[in-house]
Order: structure tokens, then C-alpha cells, then sequence
């Protein structure tokens, strides 16, 4: 008896490592993240399959559709080699007559938010990756819920695992007067229907289709709010008005269409208000490919003068570290800016060897001391870009996200500047390490390749 049972849980460990070895085989993943599930599988398959139906999917036409982007009638002919990259992927060409506006302080970004959102009169369209349970969170729900009120239509999504503390009372009331609230994959649910390990990190409110707020921030005390905040987050947020307008209404529809529900759309008003030549990329499961990753490696292979990084969490793509280690060794002026210390630990030690090969290769590691430094932006030669995305493998592989992508000379002199007003605040150089910090940054550096 005691046999036939050792036999049957061979059989069925064996069965389960092969159906899970084939969807591995049959995904686009980089070799060594192939190799590290197909290893846990076979070291330990009852706990390999189920971590893996919840974290090992990573692109599924069957759950999320790609965004459909509003047909351009005549296509301009692309401003450099990214915008005709980009092309390539089914991504709206860069456009210009755009008006943006940088918002560096959390402070100023609050006022804007809630400007935003007060003068919106006939639709308000949002989407965070997190709603805090705080002030902040409460006055931002409160807002909206009295554009509901006013005859607005407001459609908010959140997270559900950003977001899994949130102002509840708030938004019960939100929902009550009318407001439209859903939550992006749940946490319990059909692996057909979603998957846990594969997260919407989109930061937006659009106005009237006319309007849009974007940036690094999420909805709380530790990213914007009113007066000075002492242990306030550094970050990095951008008004706009413009013909680009309508690749942020894509994408929310997108997301939108994706927690189930297909309401009316958003009306896009198509104005020029300035000058900046700009183009949205997103990235994730609703892109049949991944078109910000491989543009940055694209970008960083053929720059000539700078690749400027800042990003509050640093564990690249084997792509995106070789491609900034070949750029350092060409001479190209190479700098990675994180935080000394951010809020995320596992990420500061699992950064570490990462940080010590590019320093070895002529990168200049730049240690932000003066606090948490949470933008996500970059300067690459005549092109820069800002947006949601960190400088990992979760933000260019698996999460949803978006880039705002900078072609005109005066927007990428503005993100210059902004970039090297930190360098006083920072030390240079990585982290030393001894060896038993090199072998915990080891181990939690596995947990990379395997999502």
C-alpha cells in the first residue's frame, strides 16, 4: 500500500513537471528565467505549479486584449529612429502641438490633482496602481465624488493588490453617488481571468478627453498633498494637453475593457496648445510584444553621448544591463541614480552586484542621499522619457505601464536639468560588499529571472 501511494505521487510529480515545463517552453522568456522554473519544477513540483499559475504567466492574449489605438488618417513621418521603432509595434506615431508641463514638487502636483479634477465637466477617466487610506486618499475620493455629483462621469481603477488598503469609507460613498469604481485583477480569481504576479502600475487622470495628469505618483501622503511634507517621496509627475491625448484615452479603455466592463467612450478633444513632440508607450500584458523594453535596449546600444537613468529600484533585464555596460565601455557618459535606501529592501540588496559590474564597466552609480527618490525617468542622447516605469524586470516584462517619450529639444533640456540637480545630494560609487552581503544580494537576486 505504502508503495502504491509513493508511486501515484511520483506519477502525478512527474505529470505536473511536464505540463508546466511545456507552457514554460512555449513562452517568450529570457533563457535564464526559463531555467529557473523548469529547475523548481523538478525540485519541488507541488509547489512549483501553483506559485506558477499565479506568478509564472506573463503575456496571455486570452485574458487581456491588446490596446486597440485610435487609427492615424496620415502618418508624419517618424522624428528619429524611436519613433519608427516604436511604428513597428503598432504604437501611434509621436506627435507634436503638445503642451507639457513638468511637476517636480509633491506639493504643487496636489494643487494640480485637485484642479484636474474640480474643472473636469463632462468625464474624469483614472487609473492608480494605489489609493492610500490617508488624508490624501480620502480628499482625492472625496473630490471626485463631488464631480459625481455635479453630473460628471468618473471611472476610477485601482489595483487591487496596490491597492488593498484604501480609503473604503470614501469610497463607498464614491460608488453610492454614482461613481464607477472597479477594481483591476482581484486577487481571488480564475487564472483565465487574470494572474496575481501581473499588475496594472498605470498612473493617470484624464479630463474631458482634453487633459491628462500623469507621471510616477500614486494617490498618498508619501507622493503629493497639501504644504511641505518632511518624509515626503521625490518624484516626478506632467500635465499635458494635446494631440497625445488620445493614446492615454486608448490605454485607459484598454485597461477598463479589461476589468469587464465596456461602457461608453471617452470623446478625445484633439487641440494643439504648444510645441513638444511627444509619443505614449506602454508596456504589458495588453502589448503583443514588449516595446519599451526593447526600445530603451535599442536606444542604449546606439547612443553616443549620455544615458542618463534615475529609478527608485534597479534590477534590469540581462538585455538593459549588457547594453549599459557596452555603452560605459564605448565612452558614452553613463549614470544610474537610485536611492541610497529605498523602501523596498529586497530590491536594495538584489541590486547590488548589478550596480558593482556597471561601475567596473565606467557607469557612475549615483547614491541619492536625501531621502526616497521614487521618479522613473531617463536622458538618452536628444530623447528622454517619464512615466511609471521602474528600471526592473517587473516594469519592462510583466506590469502594465507607460512611458511619455520626449523628442523636442526643449522638453529634454527640462529633463536634464531636472537630473543633475540631484547630483550634488548623491555619493558616488556602489555599495561595498563583503562576502556574506554578496550572498544574500545573490539569493534575492534569484527572485528576478523567475517572475
Amino acid at each position: 500500500m505504502i508503495w502504491f501511494e509513493a508511486h501515484i505521487a511520483v506519477v502525478i510529480s512527474v505529470a505536473l513537471t511536464l505540463f508546466s515545463a511545456v507552457i514554460v517552453l512555449q513562452q517568450r522568456r529570457t533563457p535564464q528565467s526559463t531555467v529557473a522554473w523548469l529547475s523548481f519544477f523538478l525540485l519541488a513540483p507541488y509547489l512549483a505549479l501553483p506559485l506558477f499559475l499565479a506568478l509564472g504567466f506573463r503575456k496571455s492574449r486570452s485574458t487581456f486584449t491588446a490596446v486597440r489605438f485610435h487609427p492615424v488618417k496620415e502618418a508624419p513621418v517618424p522624428v528619429n529612429e524611436m519613433d519608427s521603432l516604436f511604428a513597428h509595434y503598432g504604437i501611434p506615431p509621436s506627435s507634436e502641438g503638445n503642451a507639457v508641463h513638468f511637476i517636480a514638487d509633491g506639493a504643487e502636483c496636489w494643487d494640480e490633482t485637485l484642479r484636474i479634477v474640480r474643472t473636469a465637466t463632462q468625464t474624469l477617466d483614472i487609473t492608480f496602481y494605489l489609493v492610500a487610506n490617508d488624508g490624501v486618499g480620502r480628499s482625492f475620493v472625496e473630490a471626485l465624488t463631488e464631480r459625481v455629483r455635479a453630473g460628471v462621469r468618473v471611472r476610477l481603477i485601482i489595483d487591487r493588490l496596490g491597492g488593498f488598503v484604501r480609503p473604503g469609507r470614501a469610497l463607498r460613498e464614491f460608488r453610492q453617488a454614482g461613481g464607477l469604481l472597479h477594481d483591476f485583477s482581484p486577487l481571488i480569481q480564475m487564472p483565465a481571468k487574470g494572474h496575481l504576479n501581473l499588475r496594472n502600475h498605470r498612473k493617470m487622470i484624464i479630463a474631458d478627453g482634453a487633459r491628462v495628469l500623469s507621471g510616477g505618483r500614486n494617490i498618498g501622503a508619501e507622493y503629493l498633498g497639501p504644504g511641505p511634507g518632511d518624509h515626503r517621496w521625490i518624484d516626478l509627475s506632467y500635465a499635458l494637453a494635446g494631440p497625445v491625448v488620445q493614446s492615454f484615452v486608448d490605454v485607459f479603455e484598454s485597461d477598463w475593457a479589461a476589468t469587464g466592463r465596456d461602457d461608453t467612450k471617452t470623446e478625445v478633444c484633439i487641440a494643439h496648445h504648444g510645441a513638444a513632440q511627444v509619443q505614449l508607450v506602454p508596456s504589458g500584458p495588453d502589448m503583443v510584444d514588449d516595446p519599451m523594453h526593447d526600445g530603451l535596449v535599442r536606444a542604449i546600444h546606439a547612443s553616443q553621448d549620455r544615458v542618463w537613468v534615475v529609478t527608485p529600484y534597479f534590477l534590469p533585464t540581462d538585455h538593459l544591463w549588457h547594453a549599459l555596460m557596452i555603452a560605459a565601455r564605448r565612452g558614452v557618459d553613463v549614470r544610474i541614480l537610485v536611492p541610497e535606501k529605498s523602501n523596498q529592501y529586497t530590491a536594495d540588496f538584489a541590486r547590488g552586484a548589478y550596480l558593482r559590474g556597471l561601475e567596473t564597466a565606467g557607469c557612475r552609480i549615483l547614491r541619492f542621499q536625501a531621502g526616497m527618490n521614487h521618479a522613473k525617468a531617463w536622458v538618452i542622447d536628444d530623447t528622454a522619457a517619464v512615466g511609471s516605469a521602474n528600471f526592473d524586470v517587473r516594469s519592462m516584462l510583466l506590469n502594465f505601464e507607460m512611458m511619455l517619450f520626449l523628442y523636442d529639444d526643449k522638453s529634454v533640456g527640462q529633463m536634464a536639468d531636472w537630473v543633475c540637480r540631484f547630483v550634488p545630494e548623491c555619493q558616488t560609487g556602489a555599495p561595498s560588499a563583503g562576502l556574506v552581503r554578496r550572498l544574500v544580494e545573490g539569493v534575492f537576486r534569484l527572485g528576478a529571472p523567475i517572475l
